[in-house]
């Protein structure tokens, strides 16, 4: 009986998650030509196009959850970075386990770590995109570099990270929102 309140309970969460996306995910995504629901839909596609495991899937399709949920979260006015990896991680934290969840959390540090080891991932990269680089503490140093890539899911971030630099062209064809929500449900925490 607890088991199953405790999963109607996850369900209800994840609903809401989803509804913030429908709610919300019309806003454009930062300076980009796409929405926040355009920008996720698109990097779930890819990621799932490539196929990767599901947790991956559900790590690019909510990575930047955060952006929707920030305006709950209280920010320092002068602290232009809206933290969006730990807003993300803090409302997803009792919902997937960190296959999902640590992807999501170093995916700005994986832009970071790229464009230390990659010139011309830093010269690809979209306007806005180097702008918020920027904001979230620059290119990393070499030990920096090193040290990322000795962490748990860094691979994975890097994926994710690559998604999210393609996920962003206008009128693109993706699978609905709703699609995705049976496999988020596999994925839930018991």
């Amino acid at each position: 009986m607890l088991d199953q309140a405790m999963n109607d309970s996850k369900t209800k969460q994840l609903d809401a998650l989803l509804q913030n996306y429908l709610d919300l995910g019309a806003a454009m995504y930062g300076g980009e030509a796409v929405t926040q629901l355009e920008h996720a839909l698109q990097c779930a596609h890819l990621s799932l196009a490539a196929g990767d495991a599901p947790p991956l899937v559900a790590a690019c399709l909510l990575h930047d959850v955060g952006h929707l949920l920030s305006h709950q979260s209280p920010k320092s006015s002068d602290d232009p970075d809206d933290h969006h990896e730990q807003v993300a991680m803090i409302h997803l934290q009792n919902l997937f386990g960190p296959e999902v969840t640590q992807p999501i959390l170093m995916h700005v540090n994986a832009k970071r770590y790229l464009c230390a080891v990659d010139e011309q991932y830093w010269s690809d990269l979209s306007q806005a995109s180097k702008d918020s680089l920027e904001i979230q503490g620059g290119i990393y140093r070499p030990k920096q570099a090193l040290e990322f890539m000795g962490l748990p899911f860094a691979k994975d971030a890097i994926k994710l990270r690559q998604y999210d630099d393609l996920a962003k062209v206008p009128q693109r064809v993706t699978p609905q929102l709703h699609e995705f929500r049976p496999m988020l449900e596999q994925l839930l925490l018991a």
